[in-house]
C-alpha cells in the first residue's frame, strides 16, 4: 500500500520551472531515494511535500489526503518530518532541549498548567525529557545532552537532526543529504543506522544524497531527477546501468 502518492506536480519561480509533471510514490516501511545533478529540482520536491513552498499545480497524497498548501507544523502534526540540507539546529540551546522542542504537537498538558506550573505541567515535562533521552540514546549522543548544539562535532550536529525528526513521530521520514559533511567511516555508520531506523520504528523513508556509496546500499528504490523532471526510476542495479543516468549524472565510473 502506498504511504504517498505525488501527482503531477509543477513549480515555478519567476517563470524558470523547477519541477514539471513530477509523479512518484512511496510505499509503507520502503526506503527510497532521489537522486540527481545539482539544480535538478530535489530540495524542491521535499520543499512541496512539508509545506516550506505552495505548489503551481498537483497533488500530494499522504495516506488519502491532499498535503498540497498546508503549513509546515500541520503537514508535521499528519507525520511527516525532515531534515535540511543545512543544519538547522537551535545551536545556543542544549542537545536535549533542541530535541525537546520537537515533542511540541505531543505535549500531554495546556496553555494554563505551563503558566501556572501545576503539578500536570511537571509531570508532563518528565516524561517529555524521558522520551528525548530515548532518542538521544538510540544514536549515542546521551552523554552529550547537556551541551550547546553548536559546539558538537558536525556529524553529531547531522545525527541530532536526524533525532530530532524521529522525536515528531512521523510515518515518513525525510532527510536531505544525510551524509553531507561526514567522512568514510560516519557515512558507513549512517548507512547502518538509517535501516535500523527504518526498521526500529516501522517507518518509511524517502532521502536526497549525492554520496552513491550510501544511496546504491541504502535504497530499494530509486528515482532520478534531471532539469526538474523524472528521467529514471528503479532499483538501484536498473539505475546504475541506466545509460541516460549515466550521461545526466552518474559518469562513467559507477560503482
Amino acid at each position: 500500500m502506498n504511504l504517498m502518492e505525488i501527482n503531477n506536480l509543477d513549480k515555478s519561480f519567476g517563470g524558470l520551472s523547477a519541477l514539471l509533471d513530477f509523479n512518484f510514490r512511496i510505499a509503507e516501511n520502503e526506503l527510497v531515494g532521489l537522486i540527481g545533478p545539482n539544480g535538478a529540482g530535489k530540495t524542491t520536491v521535499f520543499n512541496l511535500i512539508t509545506g516550506v513552498y505552495k505548489p503551481d499545480r498537483g497533488s500530494i497524497m499522504f495516506r488519502g489526503e491532499n498535503l498540497a498548501g498546508l503549513a509546515p507544523y500541520t503537514i508535521c502534526a499528519k507525520g511527516v518530518a525532515r531534515t535540511f540540507q543545512n543544519i538547522r539546529l537551535f545551536n545556543d540551546l542544549s542537545v536535549l532541549d533542541n530535541v525537546k522542542i520537537s515533542t511540541h504537537k505531543d505535549v500531554p498538558y495546556g496553555l494554563m498548567s505551563a503558566i501556572l506550573r501545576t503539578p500536570g505541567f511537571f509531570r508532563g515535562e518528565e516524561e517529555i525529557e524521558k522520551e528525548a533521552l530515548k532518542y538521544l540514546e538510540l544514536f549515542n549522543l546521551k552523554e552529550k545532552k547537556d551541551e550547546l548544539a553548536k559546539n558538537l562535532p558536525y556529524g553529531e550536529q547531522r545525527r541530532i537532526e536526524i533525532v530530532r525528526a524521529l522525536a515528531t513521530r512521523p510515518l515518513l521520514l525525510i532527510l536531505d543529504e544525510p551524509a553531507a559533511g561526514m567522512n568514510p567511516q560516519e557515512t558507513q555508520e549512517l548507512m547502518g543506522l538509517i535501516r535500523h531506523i527504518r526498521d526500529e520504528f516501522n517507518l518509511t523513508i524517502l532521502l536526497i544524497e549525492h554520496d552513491m556509496s550510501l544511496v546504491m546500499g541504502v535504497c530499494e528504490r530509486l528515482y532520478v531527477l534531471d532539469y526538474g523532471q523524472i528521467i529514471a526510476e528503479g532499483t538501484p542495479a536498473e539505475i546504475r546501468s541506466n545509460k541516460r543516468v549515466i550521461e545526466a549524472y552518474l559518469g562513467e565510473d559507477v560503482e
